[in-house]
């Protein structure tokens, strides 16, 4: 067993072992599905509790992985070392410059809002409870997809701390090679305690969400496939079927239902988008229409993600193509009519493409860059021991898009199959042996273990 004590006369915030008060709160985050059992989590208050944290463990051979929201855990930690970085959550925005400075801890709503008072913008991702970090690290795919490209594109610098419990710059000036690598490299090449992200103008947007009952679904599904074939490069959307449990936390009109949504968002005049989504709405008629005028400081709304932490599972993957095949098949698994006895809460496609597929000027390390679309799987699993048939049910859905997923696909979505070549294939092989090598000489120790499992 490590002994401690030196790391608590060092840092200034709580280091909790399980035997002590408050050690499985400070590690409980918005997927309540895993319990964390490291050797000891430290709660930081500042960058020099992590500097001190990961000089520790470095000194201790313990690996080190950093905790923020917890929406990214996919497994239970049981060993080394946690940091917590809620704590750090500032965020400034300099309205000049159009820079917002982000902390580790801070989540996307507090940067929308933040922004939305000089009236300025992130390009955030679609829940507002997510963490900033752990999002751009691994790329990010929001309701702007389309039209303004993957999130991380928009981050100008980063404060990390290395293997080596050094401070450190990574932009275009310094530790390029570092800076290259967060931005879609995801983990295991140190703890980022701050960032510099750029903020864009957005003068309208129309936007919003359509819900259709279940006759509905599948002409408005298909009308979708056929929408996004010839969609402008500026309108992102998306459709996720939902069936939504039979339980009082649900509102009455969606309870036991099962339900199509239909998100849009055009970066334009309420004119123009009401010619473009014109053909979505002629699909089939809808339960409620909530697409309109938006102020970007309510953008969340669009998707409506679930903001209160549960116990949840998922996968995806991203698509080289959709068509009417593809619909048939995933209507026939999870739609309507579908005998569907595990608990599959919702599976989404979106459309990307459009500026996605253009990398920035220095290139970056984010992956999936040449796919069109996104597949996503979300279970609830409240119910005890519902995890395996749940992974079943990940494995029949993976098995069957098959002969429409794309070669590579991007970090944030990986996870529809579980094998570790999956991972591998968030990036290109180049990229994934570069990455390689930036790991390896910034965490020369290995202090940061990283496998197909993140917990930011």
């Amino acid at each position: 067993m490590t002994d401690f004590t030196s790391l608590r006369t060092a840092v200034t915030g709580a280091v909790l072992e399980p035997s002590d008060p408050g050690f499985a709160d400070e590690l409980s985050g918005f997927n309540l599905l895993f319990a964390h059992t490291p050797e000891a989590v430290v709660a930081a208050t500042d960058a020099t509790d992590i500097v001190e944290a990961v000089r520790f463990a470095r000194n201790n051979h313990l690996a080190v992985r950093a905790l923020a929201t917890g929406h990214g855990s996919h497994a239970a930690i049981t060993d080394g070392l946690v940091i917590t970085t809620r704590r750090l959550a500032e965020v400034s925005v300099d309205a000049d410059t159009r820079i917002a400075t982000v902390g580790a801890g801070a989540v996307w709503s507090a940067v929308v809002a933040a922004a939305a008072d000089v009236n300025l913008a992130p390009v955030t991702g679609s829940a507002a409870s997510v963490g900033v970090v752990g999002y751009l690290l691994g790329g990010g795919l929001g309701p702007l997809a389309r039209s303004h490209g993957f999130s991380s594109d928009y981050v100008r610098s980063f404060t990390v701390v290395t293997g080596e419990g050094e401070v450190v710059e990574a932009s275009s000036d310094d530790n390029a090679d570092l800076y290259w690598a967060l931005r879609g490299g995801k983990g295991g090449l140190g703890i980022v305690i701050a960032l510099q992200l750029e903020l864009v103008s957005i003068p309208a947007l129309y936007a919003g969400s359509i819900m259709f009952p279940t006759p509905s679904i599948e002409p408005a599904f298909r009308a979708w496939v056929d929408f996004t074939t010839t969609a402008p490069a500026d309108v992102t959307t998306s459709v996720a079927i939902l069936r939504f449990p039979p339980i009082e936390q649900i509102p009455a009109p969606l309870r036991g239902q099962t339900l199509l949504a239909l998100r849009f968002a055009y970066p334009g005049s309420a004119e123009e988008g009401e010619r473009i989504i014109a053909p979505l709405r002629a699909a089939a008629p809808a339960m409620f229409d909530q697409v309109g005028p938006l102020d970007p400081r309510d953008i969340a709304t669009i998707h409506n993600d679930p903001t209160e932490p549960g116990k949840s599972s998922g996968g995806g993957a991203m698509l080289a193509s959709v068509d009417q095949n593809l619909a048939t098949t995933l209507l026939s698994i999870v739609g309507p009519d579908a005998d569907v006895t595990v608990p599959i809460v919702a599976v989404e496609l979106r459309h990307v493409g459009g500026a996605t597929r253009t990398d920035v000027g220095l290139g970056s390390a984010v992956g999936g860059r040449g796919a069109d679309y996104t597949i996503t799987v979300i279970g609830s699993l409240m119910q005890p021991g519902i995890e395996p048939a749940f992974e079943a049910a990940l494995a029949a859905v993976a098995s069957a898009v098959a002969p429409w997923l794309a070669p590579s696909t991007t970090i944030n979505f990986t996870g529809l199959l579980r094998e570790k070549e999956v991972f591998a294939s968030s990036w290109a092989p180049a990229t994934y042996e570069r990455l390689a090598t930036v790991r390896a000489h910034y965490d020369p120790s290995g202090v940061f273990p990283y496998l197909p499992v993140t917990t930011h």
